[in-house]
C-alpha cells in the first residue's frame, strides 16, 4: 500500500544581492524529483553533498516549503495554500531523524524530556508520570540505559545522543520516519550498530523509512529502493539489488567504484577519475545533462538535450543518453 508519493517536486530559493539585498537569481535545490514509500518499506535517496537530498528530505517532512509540485501522505495532499491545516492531521506519523545528534537536541533538557516533549506537545492526556516512564521505556528500548534518562546531551556519546533522536522520533508512534544521513557521523561500529537498529524497529513496528545517504554502502543493508539524486534531480532508481549490483547511469557507477572493495583494481578506472572534479553550483547548473561536466561520455547530444528518466531493461529508470550495459555496469 502506498504511504507516500511525491510528483514533480521542486525547491527553489531566492538569490539577493549581500549589498542591495536585490534578487540577482534563484537557487534551485530540488528540480523535479518525484519517488514513492510504500507501507513498511524502506526507500533510499543517496547523492553526494550539494545534491539537495536534504532539501527533499525536508520537504517531505513539512520542514520546507515546496515552490511546486504534490506530496500525499495516504492519497492526501499535503501541499497547497491549506498546507499547514493539512500538516496538522498527519504530523504524529510522520517523524524525522537528523544528521547531527547533538545539534538536534536541546542541550537544556534530559534525555527524558526531550524523549516526551512530543507526547506534551500532542496532548496525549498523559500525566507527568507516565510521561517520564514513557520516555525512560523507549530510551531502553533504543539501547540507552533508562538509569542515564536525567542526564544531558552533553554526557553522551554521539551514538548514545542518536539513539535519543530516535527514541524522539518514535514517541509519536510514527507510521513513517525520515532518516537524514543518521548514522555519516558516527563511528563504523556505532554505524553497525544503528543500522541493526533501523532494521529491528522495522520488524517489529512495521516502520517505514525514506533513508538519506551519500554512501551506497550504508543504504544496502536496510533499502528495499533506492534513488540516487545528482545536482537537485534523480539520475537512477530502482530496487536496491539491481541498482547496487548493476549501476546504468555513469554517476552511479562513479559511485559504486568509490565503494571500498575486497579487490580494489576491479571496477571503473575512469568513472573514479572523473568524479575528482568539482560539483558544479546549482545557481548555475551545466545545460542539457547535469553530469556531463564530470561524465566520460558525454557528447553534443549531451550538451544540447536533457535526458529524462526512463525504465531500462533489468528495472531500472535512468536518466542518460548513454546508460551502461547490464554486463558492464560495476559490480
Amino acid at each position: 500500500m502506498m504511504l507516500l508519493e511525491a510528483r514533480d517536486v521542486h525547491v527553489r530559493f531566492p538569490v539577493r544581492s549581500h549589498l542591495t539585498r536585490q534578487l540577482v537569481g534563484e537557487l534551485s535545490a530540488v528540480a523535479g524529483v518525484s519517488l514513492e514509500v510504500h507501507e513498511g518499506a524502506v526507500a533510499a535517496l543517496v547523492g553526494e553533498s550539494g545534491s539537495g537530498k536534504t532539501t527533499f528530505a525536508r520537504a517531505i517532512a513539512g520542514l520546507q516549503e515546496v515552490s511546486s509540485g504534490e506530496i500525499r501522505y495516504r492519497g492526501q495532499l499535503l501541499t497547497g495554500p491549506d498546507r499547514h491545516r493539512q500538516w496538522q492531521a498527519v504530523r504524529r506519523e510522520i517523524q524525522f531523524v537528523f544528521q547531527d545528534p547533538y545539534a538536534s537536541l536541546n542541550p537544556h533538557r534530559t534525555a527524558r524530556q526531550i524523549v516526551y516533549e512530543g507526547l506534551e506537545i500532542q496532548r496525549t492526556g498523559l500525566t507527568r508520570g507516565q510521561l517520564r516512564s514513557a520516555a525512560a521505556s523507549l530510551l531502553e528500548r533504543v539501547g540507552v540505559n533508562p538509569e542515564y534518562a536525567d542526564r544531558y546531551p552533553h554526557e553522551f556519546s554521539g551514538g548514545e545522543r542518536q539513539r535519543i533522536g530516535i527514541a524522539r522520533a518514535l514517541a509519536l508512534e510514527p507510521k513513517l520516519l525520515i532518516c537524514d544521513e543518521p548514522v555519516s557521523s558516527l563511528d563504523v561500529s556505532v554505524q553497525a550498530q544503528l543500522l541493526n537498529l533501523f532494521r529491528e524497529l522495522r520488524s517489529q513496528q512495521g516502520l517505514a523509512y525514506l533513508f538519506i545517504s551519500h554512501d551506497l554502502g550504508v543504504v544496502q543493508h536496510v533499502a528495499d529502493t533506492v534513488a540516487v539524486m545528482y545536482l537537485g534531480k534523480v539520475v537512477e532508481s530502482g530496487r536496491l539489488q539491481d541498482v547496487f549490483a548493476h549501476p546504468r547511469h555513469p554517476y552511479s557507477v562513479a559511485l559504486s567504484s568509490a565503494m571500498p572493495k575486497l579487490r580494489p583494481w576491479q571496477g571503473a578506472p575512469a568513472a573514479r577519475a572523473h568524479m575528482r572534479v568539482e560539483l558544479p553550483s546549482p545557481l548555475h547548473p551545466p545545460s542539457g545533462c547535469r553530469f556531463r561536466t564530470r561524465c566520460w561520455k558525454a557528447t553534443k547530444l549531451c550538451e544540447t538535450e536533457e535526458p529524462m528518466l526512463k525504465s531500462h531493461d533489468g528495472g531500472q529508470q535512468v536518466a542518460c543518453h548513454f546508460p551502461e550495459p547490464v554486463s558492464m555496469a560495476t559490480a
